[in-house]
C-alpha cells in the first residue's frame, strides 16, 4: 500500500497565507509533505485579525508565487472565496465555488488538483455538498475539520475527518501514540490547521517538536494527502 508500510503520517493547511512558507520549511527539514489548499479569489489579500488582544495581520499568498511556494507540496481546493457550502442553495454555485477553484489552481501550480477541504468552522459539510461535488466536479477527496483522534483509514474520502488540529493541546502525546503503535491494519496520522495559527498561538517552537518526534521513522510513508489515499 504505502511502499509497504502500514503508518503514514500527512499534512493538511487551509488559506494559502504567507505563513506557509514557514511551515513549508520547517515540513522540508524534517522530511514531512502536506497538502495546502487555497482560495484563488482570494490570493495576494492582506486582512488584519485581532487575537488576544493583539493585531495580527494575515497575508496571502500572490497569485504569481503559487508555483514556487507549494512546489513541493500539493496543492488543493478550498473554494474561490471561502463560503459556507452547506448554506448555498443553488447547486451551480456550488459547483463554481469548487471547480473554478480547482481549475485556477491548478493553471497558477502548474499541478493536477485532485483534492480539496471544506471552508470554515463548524459544520461545514453534509451529504448534499459531498455528492454534488462528487458527481460534478474534478475532486477527489476532501476533509473536514472533526477531529477523530484515531488512526483507522475511513472508506468516505469525500467527507473525510482528520485526527486533529495541530494547535490542539494534545497533538504531542497523540503523535507519540500512533508511533507506538503495533498495527496489522494500515495507520493513518492526519494533522490540519492554518499555518498562520503558528503566529496567533505562539506554537512554532512546539511544531517543531511535534515534526522532530514524527520524523525520521522507516516504518512510516510520510506524503501528500493525495499520495496517502492514492489518486
Amino acid at each position: 500500500m504505502w511502499d509497504n508500510k502500514l503508518k503514514a503520517v500527512t499534512f493538511s493547511f487551509d488559506d494559502g497565507v504567507t505563513q506557509d512558507i514557514r511551515m513549508i520549511e520547517l515540513l522540508d527539514r524534517y522530511g514531512l509533505k502536506a497538502t495546502f489548499n487555497l482560495n484563488s479569489g482570494l490570493l495576494g489579500e492582506i486582512k488584519q485579525d485581532i487575537f488576544r488582544d493583539e493585531v495580527f495581520t494575515v497575508r496571502k499568498v500572490k497569485p504569481d508565487e503559487v508555483s514556487q511556494v507549494y512546489k513541493d507540496h500539493e496543492v488543493a481546493v478550498h473554494t474561490i472565496n471561502h463560503p459556507r457550502l452547506t448554506e448555498i442553495e443553488d447547486e451551480n454555485e456550488i459547483v463554481r465555488q469548487v471547480e473554478q477553484d480547482r481549475l485556477t489552481l491548478q493553471k497558477l501550480s502548474s499541478k493536477d488538483v485532485v483534492g480539496m477541504a471544506y471552508p470554515c468552522g463548524g459544520v461545514n459539510n453534509d451529504k448534499r455538498v459531498a455528492d454534488i461535488i462528487k458527481n460534478r466536479t474534478g475532486v477527489k477527496y476532501s476533509r473536514t475539520i472533526k477531529s477523530t483522534y484515531t488512526f483507522d483509514l475511513q472508506e468516505d474520502l469525500f467527507r473525510f475527518d482528520p485526527t486533529l488540529n495541530f494547535t490542539e493541546d494534545n497533538v504531542l502525546s497523540v503523535a507519540k501514540e500512533f508511533l507506538g503503535i503495533k498495527s496489522e491494519a494500515p495507520q493513518l496520522l492526519y494533522i490540519w490547521g492554518h499555518s498562520y495559527e503558528g503566529d496567533y498561538f505562539r506554537i512554532w517552537e512546539r511544531t517543531e517538536r511535534l515534526f522532530d518526534l514524527l520524523s525520521g521513522h522507516g516504518d512510516i510513508y510520510y506524503a501528500t494527502n493525495r499520495e496517502v489515499f492514492g489518486i
